[in-house]
């Protein structure tokens, strides 16, 4: 079949006459699926001081040493301030050459609950400031190590924490066939609410999702509103401080925040503009966000409708992806990133269902920036939190959550051609995992011992 505008006749390195699952059964022989487990630390590999000074190139000095203290609390705090780093070792990895728009932090505490346009709550992949085109293993193998650290830190054995990281990459593999035999539609628009939990076979969190869903459903603008700002004796409301996370900003500065907001109005779909014209903004606070974010300049916006009901947007820097120097060395060089607030919001909608209505992006100061809903009925669930039963169940959903986000821009059939229907794969990835958590608290270790000596400023607890 030839190619028409918009439409490939098979994936690219496919043989005429292939199917996609043959082509990716026959990726076994270049990369067998046991070969998953190598993890090569060589000796050129940045030590965790190094790696964490050289992220910190761009952002607020007055921050980092938050940030380090809050990486600095654990080997998963850790692994969440350090997705550079893990991208340097996965680049040294086997990889099928097949790609996707992956996450690139795809930790487990990158998963949770948003809103959508009718109320209701949806369960997805909620971070994606790292978000690129690569290889698909690097998400399932972030995940992987980061229920093994999870789980330690929580208390649980060695057994199940290495259980978990399997029964995600299995759930990975088991929802990538399942994906691969439906029509198409379906499997774009599958299993992104409590569905899941049925497909996953995750069951023992039930309680815990309904807790964290009833907790999301009252994380909201008005809420936040509510907590973060007064009322002034000339009316409207303003942001009060509370620092060091939130801070009032010079008028100059809320100024260009604003005139920001202008040029994000165009980023728009055209339909969501009257909404956004029936409220007035009335305060710009500054506000420290993340483990890997923090450092980096992050605003909030107060609008208010006609009635006083409060819209927070956030309006968040968007910086380089810490993978993409890490990419070409393994055949993924990065195009040309017109505007990096648009490659999040592009990456976030790609691998979501249901995306924020209003995602957008702007610059500021000459920096990109990417603006959405702040607050909007936003859950998550804290692996560490898990008690040790569940935490094989919440593997499983947030397995079954990433193989159907990489679906939408990788072919299921050929990622489950190349998985099969054998554990290899995930037993090889489960060693990764558990000895990438093993690095990862060397890694922790090395970065506390630094603060201990004073060679690196941390501000902790905060």
């Amino acid at each position: 079949m030839p190619e028409v505008a918009g439409f490939a006749s098979r994936p690219s390195g496919r043989g005429v006459g292939d199917s996609p699952k043959v082509y990716g059964k026959g990726l076994r022989e270049a990369v067998p699926r046991g070969a998953h487990d190598l993890l090569t630390i060589d000796v050129g590999r940045p030590d965790a001081v190094a790696a964490m000074e050289e992220s910190n190139r761009g952002r607020l000095p007055e921050l980092t040493p938050i940030r380090a203290g809050r990486m600095a609390a654990s080997p998963f705090a850790f692994l969440r301030g350090a997705a550079g780093l893990m991208a340097y070792d996965l680049a040294r990895t086997p990889v099928t050459g097949v790609g996707a728009q992956i996450c690139g932090d795809a930790h487990a505490g990158n998963f949770g609950l948003y809103g959508d346009a009718r109320g209701g709550l949806v369960i997805d992949l909620n971070d994606f400031d790292e978000t690129v085109r690569g290889p698909w293993e690097w998400d399932v193998k972030r995940l992987a190590a980061s229920l093994v650290l999870a789980g330690r830190e929580a208390g649980a054995g060695e057994d199940v924490c290495a259980g978990a990281a399997r029964d995600a990459v299995g759930s990975y593999r088991r929802t990538m066939r399942m994906l691969a035999k439906l029509p198409v539609l379906d499997a774009w628009h599958a299993i992104a609410d409590e569905r899941l939990v049925s497909h996953a076979d995750a069951k023992d969190v039930v309680g815990t999702l309904r807790k964290v869903s009833d907790k999301a459903r009252r994380n909201t603008s008005a809420r936040f509103a509510a907590k973060s700002t007064e009322a002034p004796p000339e009316g409207g409301r303003r942001f009060v401080d509370a620092l060091p996370v939130l801070r009032r900003v010079p008028d100059e500065e809320a100024a260009a925040v604003v005139l920001a907001l202008g040029t994000y109005l165009e980023t728009l779909p055209e339909d969501r503009l009257p909404l956004l014209a029936r409220h007035a903004v009335h305060d710009v606070a500054f506000r420290v966000v993340g483990t890997g974010s923090v450092g980096t300049r992050s605003y909030v916006a107060l609008l208010l409708d006609h009635r006083g009901e409060p819209l927070v947007l956030q309006v968040k820097e968007a910086r380089r992806s810490a993978l993409a120097p890490h990419l070409a060395g393994v055949g993924f060089a990065p195009a040309p990133v017109e505007h990096e607030g648009r490659r999040v919001v592009f990456g976030q909608k790609r691998m979501q269902v249901v995306s924020d209505t209003l995602l957008g992006w702007t610059t500021l100061d000459g920096r990109p920036f990417q603006v959405r809903q702040f607050r909007n009925r936003k859950g998550s669930v804290d692996p560490v939190a898990l008690a040790p039963g569940q935490l094989d169940d919440y593997g499983r959903m947030t397995g079954a959550l990433l193989a159907r986000a990489h679906a939408h821009s990788a072919d299921p059939r050929v990622i489950a051609g190349y998985c099969g229907k054998s554990e290899r794969f995930e037993e090889a990835v489960g060693r990764f995992a558990v000895a990438y958590a093993d690095r990862t608290e060397v890694d922790h270790a090395h970065l506390v011992e630094a603060v201990r000596l004073g060679k690196v400023a941390a501000e902790s607890g905060v």
